[in-house]
């Protein structure tokens, strides 16, 4: 690219598929992201420790690590958040607030904040901020502005014209672990087999989750899964029924399994 590169990690296949390319071409991210909304799963910061320690190995930059913070200084937490205001995280009512304050914003604040970024805008010009759509995803790029007055937008996956398995085989050919599903626990986006596998892996998450969503004010979705509720999958799941075959919620966050 020959710019100043800022990558949001989101640490799940894509974003890591983005690192283990640019090593594979040459290139040297300048400075890599990851908002971290306290509620990811376990399996997700142990990841941020194994690439960590490889991005060390080649020279390239340590992930930052950044929350969303209030304006009496407290580091939030999407968990705590929701249940202090007795609601879903916003992907189940339809919106993408949730994305956007704990994830976007933060890592937007803190290259705000960055000096060689700053420096990069001191001279007129922009930052090229790398994500991780992969070509599968071409739509979500061509649906989002090209560049802003600080950004130019990015899509490696998409140039490399690389899916879901070649990312799984860049991330294989340099020796990292597939890094599984990079979500929060609770996320409304989560189909029933990822809910099954939470009950599997992480009971103590799936408590948690199905807490929230008794405490949440439900007037105007059925649950977590906005057309569904979750303790009603898990308790009664004949009752749920099939999964609606028009399912179409993405979340607004970088990267995915």
């Amino acid at each position: 690219m020959g710019k100043f590169i800022a990558l949001s990690y989101g640490a799940g296949t894509n974003s890591t598929a983005i690192l283990a390319g640019m090593y594979e071409r040459g290139l040297r991210p300048d400075v890599i992201t990851f908002a971290d909304t306290g509620a990811e799963k376990p399996h997700t910061y142990s990841h941020l420790t194994v690439v960590n320690n490889w991005l060390l190995s080649i020279g390239f930059p340590q992930i930052s690590v950044v929350r969303k913070n209030y304006f009496d200084g407290r580091v939030a937490n999407l968990y705590d958040h929701c249940i202090e205001r007795k609601m879903l995280p916003s992907l189940a009512y339809g919106r993408k607030n949730c994305s956007q304050k704990f994830k976007i914003e933060p890592q937007n604040k803190f290259l705000n904040n960055f000096a060689p970024a700053k420096a990069v805008w001191k001279q007129g010009d922009k930052v090229v901020k790398a994500i991780g759509y992969d070509i599968d995803e071409r739509h979500r790029a061509e649906n989002a502005p090209a560049e802003d007055k600080k950004y130019v937008m990015w899509y490696p996956l998409i140039e490399w014209g690389w899916d879901r398995e070649d990312c799984k085989r860049a991330i294989k050919r340099v020796g990292l672990p597939q890094p599984g599903k990079s979500a929060c626990y609770f996320c409304p986006s989560s189909r029933y087999d990822e809910i099954r596998l939470l009950e599997q892996h992480y009971p103590e998450l799936l408590n948690k989750a199905l807490e929230l969503e008794k405490k949440a004010d439900l007037h105007t979705v059925k649950g977590l899964g906005r057309r569904f509720n979750w303790g009603q999958f898990i308790s009664q799941p004949d009752l749920v029924g099939a999964f609606p075959a028009d399912w179409d919620m993405p979340c607004g966050c970088f990267d995915g399994d």
